[in-house]
Formats: C-alpha cells, structure tokens, sequence
C-alpha cells in the first residue's frame, strides 16, 4: 500500500497533474464562498470539461475543486453572515460573531486550519480502513436514518440560544415548511395550493441564503439609517495562536471523526456532519455557554465536521459504487464516463489511479490550508469596504445565487420572502438556525420514518429493536438533557 501512495504522490506532483489539482482547489475556494455556489453545483458545471482528459488528471481537478468549495463555504459566512453553501450554515453561529468583535482573521484562521485537519483524518480514515467503514455504512437503514435525523433535530435545543421556547416555536416552524411537497411516500401534493413550483418543496438554498443573508442585509440598512456601527473593522488581534491551534486539536480531530463516520453513510452529507459535530463540540465543551457569541471551539468544529465528509463519502463510493452525496455522485459519474467501474476491483484493476486520487486528497488539503492562511488579510479587506457597497453585493450575490440553483424566479421571491421573516425574527430576538436545521432532517426524519413503519407493517417496535438507531436515539435524548442542564444551571 505504501508504495501505490507513494507512487500516487509522485503523480500527484508531476507537472501534468499537479497545475490541475491548484485550479480545482482554487477555483473550489472560490465557487464556495459565492452564496448560492454550492460544491455539487462546482464539480457538476465542470464535470463536462473533464470528458476529453486522462481519468488521472480529471479525477484530481474534480476533487480538488469538492475540497475547496466545502472550506470557501466558510469565507463568506464568517464575514458576511452568507453561508457559501450549507455546509457552512452551522459556521454563521460563531464565526460572523468573530467577525463582529474583529477577530474575523482569527476566525477564518482557525476555519481553515479545522478544514486542513478534517480533510486529512477523513482521507487518512479513506486510505486505511475503507471496507470496514463502507461495511458499517450498509447496515444503515430507513430506522438508522431516522434515527440519525432525530438526533440531529435534537441540536435544536443547544442552537436556541437564550430562549429554549423561541428556538422550539423556529424549529416547529422549520418542520412545517418541510412538509411542503408531495407527499415521500404517496406523492400527493401537501400544502402546495395550487403552485407548481412548490410540488419539490423549498429548495434549501434560497431559504438559507434569505433566512441569514438577506435578513442580515436588511438589519445593516436599518443599522445605517440609524447611524450604528456593527463590525469592528480593526482587525490589529491578528491570527490565531499556535496554543490555541493546540487547545483546539481535540476539537477538530473528534469533529472531523464525526464527519468521516457521517460521510459513509450514503444520503447524510457535510451539513448534517456540520450541525452534528457543533452539538458534540458544545455539550461536551467547558465553554460550551459560549458558543453563539464568538466561540473558536464555534467555529473549529463544524468546519472539521463538514470537511471530514470529503473522505468519508468517498467510502462507499469507492468500494461499494454507491455514493455517500450528492458531490460523490457527480463523482460516480466521472468514474464511469473515464470507463471506470468503482467496487472492489477498482483496487486491483486501476490501483494507480485510486492511489493517486487519495494523494491528491492528501495534497489537496494542504493546497487548501495554504491558500486559506495566505489569503486571510485578503479575505478581512471585504469587511472593511463601507456597509454602502457591501450591503448591496449581499443583496445581489443573493439573488443570483438564489436564481442561479433552478433558474427560477420562484426561489428569488422565496429567497426574499424568508428574507423577511428572518428579519423579523432578528426583531424579536428569535432564532433562525433551528429553521435551517429543520428543514435539511425534516424530510429525512419523516420519509424514514415512514418507510420504517411500513417495513415492520405499522408496528414502531424498530425504535426499540436495531442497535444503532437505539444509539442514536439514546444520543438524542442525552443531548436534549445536557442542554437542559446547561440552561437551568
């Protein structure tokens, strides 16, 4: 094994692969931080500029660019309240408040940092015992999934900052707009009234990007006319320090295992890993009433949560040609356009290119770390532009990225419309997370929910029989009482 990895990183940096790797990671870096600009959009709009080149070459530029786009996510929501993708939803919580206090160098420092470390262990997890992860992740089924969405609406409690009550109301709230659709099992329409483009849901971008970025947006004009300033723009605290990149290691190396494990398992995904790792990092933290107001635990723990995912759900893509999301699905499609057959066999037949795809994922976070340090006093200079031209770049990357995921004028008025109740929700101290949170797992919960049910023919004896879903429910409910605790105490 050693050898193919070491032949892999001879590859990775001869001189016909390695320009490759930088514009993939790069230009990731930079489709992440657009609001709207998702990595499965990044790898999908490139993918057919891929179809005349050698497997190799194309497989690492494709990776490169999931890479990077999972970590730029975090650039435009620690900075501007605009989460790059939705992976980086769970970032906004600490990061932007970083950024408040002008410690926004300090936070995109430590993002990219926990980005480096979460890439590394899931791809060093990948190389070292891909089998047995992908063995795990087929024991998943509709009981574990819902299993696993009830634990992670269980961190609605640890997100409602001040009031348990407003932040139940925003996630009840959440859960009743994921409803709208047809039906996961029956397909009949709930909730549509009559509207076509309601018949898939709401897409989760433009109520994202509406929920923080424009409500943001609304809040700074009104802080303009008013004549408040709401970001320290002196950014003098520089970088984060060696000791608390240290104090910080436990963090990012439990939250990017978290993220692995999450990434196996085929339809979970880098938000969920995201939201899942801030809850662990929160209650099992002596800081943990810190997080929400600019907390660097906050913000190392979702980024090496989401970032983790990058590995794991190359996992079962690899070795069992099922995709762990909706990035490695595009990736799935690569492989067999190169004529490649993903299983077991890859290893032996095409051991050269697996070899040299898991160097450029090593090689590919190191790029990308470099390039967040390096570019962190460039990043910063966004926040010092005056709130006139910024406020307005907001609105517009916004809109384009809400029209830019269907091509729909529906999600623009959608994107606006929660624009406005995130606003309103600013007004009356209620959070907005548990909407966002809620709306990802709700659908999850629910479909599982009743696919399970209808497996054990009506019966719910699964919530009590199947080990794992048993772990995760216990988890759930050991979740829902430390935050009791925490906030009675």
């Amino acid at each position: 094994m050693l050898s193919l990895l070491w032949s892999g990183l001879q590859t990775t940096f001869s001189f016909a692969i390695f320009p490759f790797l930088v514009i993939g990671v790069t230009g990731g870096i930079v489709i992440g931080a657009l609001p709207g600009l998702t990595a499965t959009m990044g790898v999908a709009v490139l993918l057919p500029f891929t179809f005349g080149m050698e497997a190799t070459k194309a497989l690492v530029m494709l990776c490169g660019i999931y890479i990077g786009a999972i970590y730029g996510g975090s650039i435009s929501a620690i900075l501007l309240k605009t989460p790059g993708t939705p992976a980086a939803a769970a970032t906004v919580l600490d990061g932007y408040e970083l950024a408040r206090k002008g410690e926004a160098a300090k936070a995109l420092a430590v993002s990219a940092i926990a980005s480096f470390i979460g890439g590394m262990v899931s791809t060093i997890m990948l190389i070292t015992i891909s089998p047995i992860l992908a063995g795990f992740a087929l024991r998943f089924g509709a009981p574990e999934y819902f299993a696993l969405a009830v634990f992670g609406l269980s961190i609605i409690a640890s997100i409602s900052g001040k009031s348990p009550v407003k932040g139940l109301l925003s996630g009840m709230f959440g859960l009743l707009i994921s409803t709208v659709g047809l039906d996961p099992v029956t397909s009949f329409p709930r909730f549509t009234f009559g509207q076509i483009n309601l018949y898939n849901g709401f897409a989760i971008i433009p109520v994202l990007i509406g929920l923080f970025a424009l409500a943001e947006a609304f809040v700074q004009m009104e802080k303009i006319f008013e004549g408040s300033q709401t970001i320290d723009t002196n950014f003098k605290r520089g970088m984060v320090s060696l000791k608390e990149t240290l104090a910080l290691l436990p963090t990012m190396i439990k939250s990017a295992l978290i993220g692995t494990f999450i990434g196996a398992i085929p339809g979970a995904g880098a938000d969920i890993a995201a939201f899942v790792s801030y809850n662990e990092a929160r209650r099992s933290s002596k800081r943990g009433k810190e997080f929400g107001t600019g907390c660097l635990e906050g913000v190392a723990a979702p980024e090496a949560g989401n970032n983790g995912v990058t590995g794991g759900a190359m996992v079962p893509l690899l070795t069992l040609g099922v995709p762990g999301d909706a990035v490695t699905a595009i990736l799935l499609g690569a492989l067999i356009i190169q004529g490649l057959q993903p299983g077991p066999l890859l290893f032996t037949k095409n051991a050269d290119i697996v070899y040299g795809l898991f160097s450029s994922l090593l090689v590919g976070n190191i790029l990308m770390l470099a390039l967040g340090l390096l570019c962190v006093r460039l990043f910063c200079r966004v926040v010092e532009l005056s709130k006139r031209i910024i406020i307005p770049t907001i609105i517009t990357l916004s809109i384009v990225g809400a029209y830019s995921m269907n091509n729909s004028i529906f999600d623009v008025w959608v994107c606006i419309g929660f624009g406005v109740i995130g606003y309103l929700m600013q007004k009356v101290d209620m959070p907005s997370s548990p909407i966002i949170l809620a709306v990802i797992l709700g659908p999850m919960a629910e479909s599982n929910l009743r696919r399970a049910v209808l497996m054990y023919q009506g019966s719910y004896s699964f919530l009590w029989t199947r080990p794992i879903g048993v772990v995760f429910l216990v988890l759930a409910a050991l979740s829902l009482y430390s935050s009791y605790r925490r906030a009675h105490s």
